[in-house]
């Protein structure tokens, strides 16, 4: 699977990190499929034959579909019911999910080639070495943040004897979740993006070789082999959208950040969200 990265600069040295829509992705295909239930998840776990890792997966994946479920049914919910204000609250909590956490998020383990696309103006050695840098960090960071969630988990559990609705253990359910999904990111990013990807076990797509990655030392290279985990595609078109920032000391307009995700494809509240971060 072939995923497009869209990279520039904010403001100074703040720049935005984002992943272009799917669009083979279809809305609500996953709640037309029946519920997963335990007695299935414990079906599909072999402790015997698949690793720890691959167990883990599987365990994610369910609490991903039940959690997705839940937050629908949340959403569909009347106005003024408990379930109406729990989904505002949870609105309210995904605002301090970091943009940084939500790309390294998008980064599944089905893609298997990245397209880099940047300014112009900017070095191609300098943004393949940002994007590495973030995915170093977030490897680091999410490992740590997961561990320490997945610590508060017994806790929070405790709290199910109130007659309340348990949204800490919920919340910090999530927080396990996301965490897990950044970490696994960022591995995937880093593993795409670093030379000695060619020496790693990365599954590809038919037809594809993983090959010699080959490097122009010209500022405006085009990686167009298609051997290559990785291509550095410099945008004219990105480019001069941003060059119609009509102040680009106090950052990019709104109004530049609206056109630059239509021709993208990119999720505005969170692009939008990383200049408000500033």
């Amino acid at each position: 699977m072939r995923a497009r990265l869209v990279i520039f600069p904010i403001k100074g040295r703040k720049w935005c990190f984002s992943k272009s829509a799917d669009p083979s992705t279809v809305v609500g295909s996953e709640s037309a499929l029946p519920s997963p239930t335990l007695k299935h998840l414990w079906k599909k776990l072999d402790l015997s034959t698949k690793s720890i890792a691959q167990n883990a997966e599987l365990v994610a994946d369910f609490v991903s579909n039940k959690m997705n479920r839940a937050w629908i049914n949340l959403e569909k919910a009347p106005v003024g019911t408990v379930k109406n204000k729990i989904y505002g609250l949870g609105l309210r909590l995904l605002t301090r999910v970091t943009p940084s956490e939500v790309f390294l998020k998008s980064i599944s383990k089905e893609i298997t080639k990245v397209e880099i696309s940047y300014p112009t103006s900017l070095n191609p050695r300098l943004v393949r070495r940002r994007l590495r840098h973030i995915a170093l960090r977030g490897s680091v960071i999410h490992r740590k943040y997961f561990f320490g969630s997945l610590s508060l988990l017994p806790f929070t559990t405790a709290l199910s004897v109130l007659p309340l609705p348990n949204i800490p253990f919920f919340w910090i359910l999530f927080r396990v979740y996301s965490h897990w999904l950044a970490l696994k990111g960022s591995e995937r990013l880093l593993l795409l993006v670093s030379d000695g990807s060619k020496s790693m076990d990365l599954p590809v797509a038919a037809g594809q070789g993983k090959g010699t990655i080959f490097y122009d030392h010209s500022k405006h290279a085009v990686h167009s082999s298609p051997s290559l985990l990785w291509v550095l595609q410099p945008s004219e078109v990105l480019e001069r959208l941003l060059n119609c920032n009509g102040n680009a000391g106090d950052g990019i307009s709104e109004s530049v950040v609206s056109d630059i995700c239509k021709a993208y494809d990119l999720d505005k509240k969170e692009v939008l969200k990383s200049i408000n971060s500033l």
